[in-house]
Formats: structure tokens, C-alpha cells, sequence
């Protein structure tokens, strides 16, 4: 099964279209980068005060505004290094400040205390990234390609996270933090999963 990051070829109309409507816009694409962090600072804020419908709304513009800098670039044809990088720091705090935010939320304790899954799902998150970045930078794959396998990545990440939001909101905080273990155990999976590959592939 592939993640929404390997079947992007299939959404390549829709990304095209995406480009074209937000590049109209006094914006570039690294200021739609910047953007996402200053809507995640927004949903911070509500988390914080346990007002679960606003932060779906703002963390959700914060993941769109992550689609759209891409879209633009590409549309421009302006895509460049310094920009794919800032794109990946910028994600990275953005993942960061808002599972910050969960800290503050009153969850029951399934098995293991909250906090310890929120830390799982946080050391998950950047340890999929780095497998793939140490990878590259190691030049142990071939021709120094980016590893696009693993069972979750990013984008799946933060839909589920935004679900988790609505259902905490219109259910129960449990059920949210049911997606959060869920999350915790399939991205260090995919960490390892990772690395994994990496050994087995290496040059």
C-alpha cells in the first residue's frame, strides 16, 4: 500500500490547478511556507485552551498552506534548494508546536500516561524524516535518491491528526488519543522500516 507522498503523480492535475489559483495572489511560495507556521502558532493557541473546533480549522489551513507552497513553486517554476529546504524545517516545527499543544489537553491515560504516546508520535515524526535525510546525506542509497517508502508519512500524519481533532471535539478526548498511539506506533515503525531498507540497499 503507498502513501499519499508516493501517488503525488495522481493528483498532478489537481496540484497544477492549485498552483494556478494561489500564484495569482501577491504571495510567493516561500511565503505561503512562512504562512503555515503562523496558522499553526493560531491553532496552538486554541489547543491550549481546549477549543478543539478552531484548532481543526487553523491546523488544517496550516497543512493546506504546506500543499499550496509547493503548487506555487512548481507553477512559477520556481522551485529551489533553499526553498525545499525551508519548506522542511518549517514542517518540522510545524509537526513540533502543534504536538506541543496536545500536552496541555486533558486526555485519560490509556495504558501509558499522554504524554508519553504525544513524545512516541514526536520522536516518530522526526525520526522518519531523518532516516530519509541521513540517507541521502550518507550517499548510502543509490544515486542518492530520497527514500520514499514507509507506512505513514506527513501527509497521513496530519489528516489523522485533524480527524483526531474533530472526533475529540464531537466524541471524546479517548478516541482522539486512540489516533495519537495509533500515529506513536506507526511512524517509529516507518523509522524503522527506513532504515531497515537503507541497510539492505545500501551501495
Amino acid at each position: 500500500m503507498q502513501s499519499l507522498s508516493q501517488q503525488r503523480e495522481k493528483f498532478s492535475n489537481f496540484r497544477e490547478s492549485v498552483g494556478r489559483f494561489f500564484s495569482k495572489f501577491p504571495i510567493s511560495a516561500n511565503g505561503y511556507t512562512i504562512l503555515s507556521l503562523l496558522f499553526v502558532f493560531i491553532s496552538f493557541f486554541f489547543l491550549i485552551n481546549n477549543l478543539l473546533l478552531y484548532t481543526f480549522i487553523f491546523f488544517l489551513i496550516a497543512g493546506f498552506l504546506d500543499t499550496i507552497d509547493g503548487c506555487v513553486a512548481r507553477f512559477k517554476k520556481e522551485e529551489s534548494k533553499k526553498g525545499a529546504y525551508l519548506d522542511t524545517i518549517i514542517d518540522r516545527y510545524v509537526e513540533g508546536i502543534f504536538l506541543l499543544g496536545l500536552l496541555f489537553l486533558p486526555f485519560p491515560k490509556i495504558l501509558l500516561p499522554s504524554y508519553v504516546w504525544i513524545f512516541l508520535l514526536f520522536f516518530g515524526s522526526l525520526m522518519t524524516t531523518y532516516a530519509k535525510s541521513a540517507a541521502k546525506e550518507k550517499e548510502v542509497t543509490e544515486n542518492g535518491q530520497e527514500l520514499k517508502i514507509g507506512f505513514i508519512q506527513r501527509p497521513e500524519r496530519i489528516i489523522l491528526l485533524c480527524i483526531g481533532l474533530l472526533i475529540g471535539y464531537f466524541f471524546s478526548l479517548k478516541y482522539f488519543l486512540w489516533i495519537i498511539i495509533f500515529l506513536a506506533i506507526l511512524t517509529n515503525l516507518s523509522a524503522i522500516q527506513r532504515i531497515i531498507y537503507t541497510f539492505k540497499n545500501a551501495r
